[in-house]
């Protein structure tokens, strides 16, 4: 684990900058809530809320390769969502690896779910119109969280929204991706080394932790509707493709959107670009949608 050492501190101090300056309104509280069963408390940011209210719902997930990225850090994105869909907002301080591994993550952002719907009044949440939403890593554990939640049976979902989420922990070890994918932002060995992080385990072992990856989970069938976005030249390219592929065939009402020549990250980098703009407009039309058959 000497990378661990190495790696780790660099990646979590080069994502510090990554927050956006927030907005005058909404406000966002920080809330700590229980654990799960003997683990520390979590941190959530919320925004939006309003006792007595009826609004919609978004769980937002951080990315950062499971081990790097933070909550506090993303309490722009949840302001956006609450002022776009005037909705509450929360995203969570889940545990990081390789310190946590699975299913710290998991079953904190689990905690946190469970949490907005019980505590639905308070917040002014309504229970029928809740999302979970991530992207990257963050992605990848939003799809894990709505398999949980359905085989959980507590929280029902209306949508999951998954930006170029990180489904396999096998794609650039076991699994070889085409030499035109994968260069920029997020590489095949930058992918093995948090997969590993995370399991605790070597990615593309033969075997991974039950709900740990979403791709190697054989039944899809009763998931929320789910939109995924990913970039044509990013390394999650064709595990996203696939796994939109296996939602369909399961039943699930799956809308994938591919951007040609994205790269992992691509919208934060180049956000005022037609393509962005599109791939922003489709997963916000996606929550619009969702979140108003619920209402219909």
């Amino acid at each position: 684990m000497e990378w661990t050492n190495a790696i780790v501190p660099m990646v979590r101090e080069g994502s510090k900058g990554m927050a956006r300056p927030l907005l005058p309104a909404p406000a966002v509280a920080k809330r700590m809530i229980p654990g799960p069963k003997g683990a520390p408390e979590v941190a959530l940011y919320i925004a939006g809320a309003a006792a007595g209210a009826s609004k919609p719902a978004v769980l937002h997930i951080h990315g950062g390769g499971f081990i790097a990225g933070s909550a506090e850090a993303s309490q722009r994105d949840i302001q956006d969502l609450a002022v776009s869909h005037e909705c509450v907002a929360v995203s969570v301080e889940y545990r990081l690896a390789p310190e946590a591994p699975f299913p710290a993550a998991l079953e904190d952002n689990y905690a946190a779910l469970l949490w907005m719907y019980k505590n639905a009044a308070e917040l002014g949440i309504d229970r029928s119109r809740i999302a979970v939403k991530g992207e990257s890593a963050g992605g990848g554990l939003a799809a894990a969280l709505a398999i949980a939640a359905r085989d959980r049976g507590e929280v029902p979902l209306c949508l999951q929204v998954l930006i170029y989420p990180a489904l396999d922990d096998r794609t650039g070890s076991t699994v070889s991706v085409p030499p035109y994918i994968g260069h920029y932002m997020w590489t095949a060995a930058a992918n093995r080394f948090a997969w590993t992080s995370y399991l605790g385990k070597p990615a593309g072992s033969a075997q991974a932790p039950a709900g740990s990856v979403p791709a190697r989970v054989e039944n899809l069938a009763g998931l929320p509707a789910a939109w995924i976005g990913v970039g044509s030249v990013d390394l999650f390219s064709n595990e996203d493709v696939e796994y939109a592929r296996r939602l369909l065939e399961a039943g699930a009402s799956t809308e994938l959107h591919v951007v040609p020549g994205g790269f992992h990250g691509f919208d934060l980098f180049v956000p005022q670009a037609p393509l962005t703009v599109a791939f922003t407009e489709g997963w916000n039309t996606a929550l619009t949608r969702a979140f108003a058959a619920r209402t219909s």
